[in-house]
């Protein structure tokens, strides 16, 4: 027989969900089968499923250790060393029971791809397993992730739900676009003023590459782009974007639409400027950066970060391009 104890982290979801997550590789048929035949119960009573479970219940699964380890799958291989180390080291711009913000290098996956990847999620859960604030058995039940989603090769701001709280709420904000977005980025070219930008997007699945267009076409996505001009040098701008939509490489493709596309880019920008900034600097990313993000106003469970806004530095070579290419540093 084996316990679970209901805490914070899943309270708020159905039994059904927590069962599937607990006994992954189960079939359904299997959890409703042992439900109805109260060889799962809740609280010691016969249960169906549906019922909605709150901090302090109790599951009781009366099965054996190996129906229990068959069905559990491989858990997360969490050996020491699989994420970059202390605290300070992995950049952590905030946290709290509910929420932690991680200033994400380049070069990191937001999530995985493929099952051999190692996204952010991993690191995360590392993190939050070495410090205590998740526990191996907890990890059977609840599994902390990130709520939004950054190119590999672009840096900044990711925000992470430690409890399920958290991460519903912190989900639906980004879901309900009611979290503010801003981007930095040096692109090709001068802007001389603010403007916001519209259009369609389209996506090529086979290429993971999308493109712009002005009317809406069958499978594309109206999508919003607004930005301003912090900084101009002799052939690039630095360019604050406030992210209204967030779709797919929405902000390196519609810049590059309309003529400026993002310096370091090889998908959607200029192959000999890439080049020559990858020769001076050894720039081997694009040059865009989730530097601001901005809390709703809300009295929900997150309510004490109602209005707040958070700030990521930008990596050191995008500081010393910008500083170099535009004499601009005030935000850094």
């Amino acid at each position: 027989m084996q316990e679970i104890s209901i805490t914070e982290n899943e309270a708020g979801q159905r039994l059904d969900k927590l069962l599937a997550k607990f006994l992954k590789e189960a079939p359904k048929s299997f959890l409703y089968k042992m439900l109805r035949k109260k060889n799962i119960t809740l609280n010691g009573k016969k249960a169906s499923g549906s019922e909605k479970l709150s901090e302090g219940d109790v599951v009781k699964l009366f099965l054996s250790e190996e129906t229990i380890e068959k069905f559990s799958g491989k858990m997360l291989e969490c050996g020491q060393g699989t994420y970059p180390g202390k605290a300070a080291e992995w950049d952590i711009l905030y946290e709290d029971a509910h929420v932690l913000l991680l200033n994400k290098p380049a070069g990191m996956l937001s999530q995985k791809a493929r099952e051999e990847d190692v996204s952010a999620v991993e690191h995360l859960t590392r993190y939050l397993l070495d410090t205590g604030a998740l526990t191996r058995e907890k990890l059977k039940t609840f599994r902390p992730s990130v709520c939004n989603r950054l190119d590999r090769n672009t840096s900044g701001i990711l925000a992470a739900g430690k409890s399920l709280a958290g991460l519903q709420e912190l989900s639906r904000f980004f879901k309900e676009r009611s979290i503010g977005k801003y981007y930095l980025c040096l692109v090709f070219g001068e802007v001389k003023k603010p403007e916001s930008i519209k259009g369609y997007l389209v996506k090529e699945e086979k290429t993971n590459h999308v493109r712009i267009a002005e009317q809406e076409t069958p499978g594309s996505v109206r999508i919003e782009t607004e930005y301003r001009p912090l900084a101009s040098g002799r052939e690039c701008t630095l360019l604050e974007v406030h992210l209204v939509t967030g779709k797919t490489h929405q902000i390196r493709a519609h810049l590059a639409s309309k003529g400026h596309p993002i310096l370091g880019d090889y998908k959607y920008g200029q192959f000999r400027v890439n080049d020559r900034y990858q020769k001076q600097y050894g720039l081997r990313f694009q040059l865009l950066h989730a530097w601001r993000l901005r809390m709703p106003e809300t009295e929900g469970v997150l309510g004490y970060l109602s209005g707040r806004e958070f700030l990521a530095p930008p990596p050191a070579l995008f500081q010393r391009i910008c500083q170099e290419e535009t004499g601009y540093s005030d935000v850094f």
